[in-house]
């Protein structure tokens, strides 16, 4: 008898249910194998998304390395050895996404999805990121590939150039759209452009469109409001807003959670008919004192050496004294002087040193005396007001409370984007020369976070359904585990060959009562994979 075993661990849910939603079927559709290579483009983009959702440090060169020591053949099928799975097959598999529209190809899954998983959709998170690259990237003249360029980071790498990523999610942080742009470009333009071609792809009546206050401009509020309710953050930076949010104005407490309280009022902004709402967070409140307190003591010292500065003047004229003195206490709006007034001394008209001589002239010059302490009147009405903001939305029906609930899911998709750059998602880690593989590279990565999400909701929801717990981190039973916890529960788990004279026996080993449970509210693929 000759033993054997190959590593399954949690990989068999991620192949299971890229089965299960039939996105390799939409791939093949879409993307059909060419040529004499051996692997459909269908069984490449299956074996990226195991590799990216394997956290395991490796790249994309690194393919036949990280499937060495994995059942290949139950995970991307009968006669799928790792020596397969090698970057020319990756590269070619990007190419077709490419040439096939990455952003199209993405749409056509995700309606497949619905079909298949009701999740439901009654938001729509819109947000963009930049992924820094390393680098040159000369863009050819004509190519309609990205443009790989310096532009606004979010990754605090101004000294790399970039790429844009625009997502859009629902409420559960499902993603339902990518597309990627040119290093350079707005998040004004890329967000709308994203919610305009989501919305002609995929009808989702009575959805509301919730994005940052980037989105936030005259132009794109007039597009959006023709056939969509929206939310947004308004900024500060609109006259119209700043003077609400330093305004005296009577805030009602929320009925539902006493760390927020609200102020209704109807604006045009835009020619648009819409609600504001002046938020007032206490947490937000406490956040932005202690930064408040830290920032007044550097002022402190600041605008102390400036009134030295100005002390320090001598003036031709009382007048022009007293004009530098208001012009100072205009620009520190935080203080007020005491003790003010205007001293006069002589000086020799040439300016020389020494004592004047008994006819020598002379002339007055005139200088600020005075000391300064906080305004705390002022200070403590800025306090008051740190903690707000504004939302606005064009549904003027819509309640404080389920404007501010809708809009703090935001995070949903930030969440994705934090996921995406998380440094153990190696697939995140952009190593390719071509701007057009790295746009079809950004399509494969979200679709890698389509598929974690509904894993992650499924097993929720059905957990839920069916009354199962299994312990959490601190053995305690839960009904909402995060996907990575587990997997983690998977860890282990493995297949074990027997060859008995000549017939093959395969059992799996190191099953869990949390592995069972979980392979045993998923569907047919799953469990076939850990049959």
């Amino acid at each position: 008898m000759k033993l054997s075993s190959a590593y399954l661990g949690h990989h068999g849910l991620v192949s299971g249910l890229y089965d299960e939603l039939g996105i390799g079927d939409i791939i093949d559709q879409n993307l059909p194998k060419q040529g004499q290579h051996k692997l459909p483009h269908s069984v490449a983009v299956k074996a990226m998304i195991i590799n990216a959702l394997g956290f395991n440090e490796r790249r994309l060169y690194m393919f036949p390395e990280f499937f060495e020591n994995l059942d290949t053949e139950r995970l991307l099928g009968t006669g799928v050895v790792p020596a397969d799975i090698n970057d020319d097959v990756l590269g070619r598999t990007l190419d077709r996404i490419y040439d096939g529209d990455p952003t199209e190809l993405f749409l056509k899954i995700v309606l497949n999805v619905m079909e298949k998983v009701p999740f439901g959709t009654q938001l729509l998170h819109a947000d963009t990121t930049s992924v820094s690259v390393h680098g040159d990237y000369e863009h050819i003249d004509g190519s309609r590939a990205i443009e790989i360029t310096y532009g606004h980071t979010k990754d605090n790498r101004p000294d790399l150039k970039q790429f844009v990523m625009s997502m859009i999610t629902n409420q559960h942080g499902i993603p339902l759209f990518i597309q990627t742009y040119s290093g350079n470009k707005s998040d004004k333009k890329s967000i709308i452009e994203s919610i305009q071609r989501l919305r002609k792809r995929i009808c989702i009546p009575d959805a509301y469109v919730i994005a940052d206050s980037a989105i936030y401009t005259e132009e794109n509020i007039w597009k959006l409001s023709t056939d969509a309710q929206w939310i947004t953050h308004v900024p500060a930076t609109i006259g119209e807003a700043n003077q609400l949010l330093i305004a005296e104005i009577s805030l009602k407490s929320s009925s539902n959670d006493p760390r927020y309280s609200f102020y209704e009022t109807a604006s045009n902004y835009g020619g648009i008919p819409q609600k504001w709402i002046v938020v007032h967070s206490r947490d937000m409140q406490k956040r932005k004192e202690q930064t408040f307190e830290r920032n007044l003591e550097k002022l402190d010292l600041k605008t102390r050496k400036s009134l030295k500065k100005l002390k320090a003047v001598e003036f031709a004229c009382e007048p022009d004294a007293r004009q530098a003195a208001e012009q100072w206490i205009a620009a520190n709006p935080g203080y007020i002087f005491q003790d003010f007034s205007i001293s006069t001394s002589s000086r020799k008209a040439n300016l020389k040193r020494g004592r004047p001589k008994f006819d020598e002239d002379l002339k007055t010059v005139y200088s600020v005396v005075t000391s300064i302490t906080r305004d705390e009147e002022k200070i403590r009405t800025e306090k008051e007001k740190l903690g707000r903001f504004i939302l606005a939305t064009n549904d003027r029906s819509l309640e404080p409370e389920s404007m501010l609930g809708f809009y703090k899911q935001q995070s949903h998709v930030e969440r994705m984007f934090r996921f995406l750059k998380d440094r153990s998602f190696r697939i995140s880690e952009v190593y390719l020369k071509k701007p057009e593989r790295i746009e079809a590279l950004s399509m494969v990565m979200v679709l890698t976070l389509l598929v974690y999400s509904i894993l992650e909701y499924l097993i929720r929801k059905r957990m839920k359904e069916q009354g199962i717990f299994i312990p959490n981190q601190v053995r305690k039973p839960t009904q909402n585990p995060s996907l990575k916890w587990i997997f983690t529960k998977f860890a282990g788990v493995t297949v074990v060959s027997a060859d008995i004279d000549g017939t093959i026996h395969r059992q799996i080993s190191h099953v869990n009562e949390s592995v069972e449970k979980i392979v045993g509210i998923l569907g047919p693929s799953c469990k076939n994979c850990y049959a």
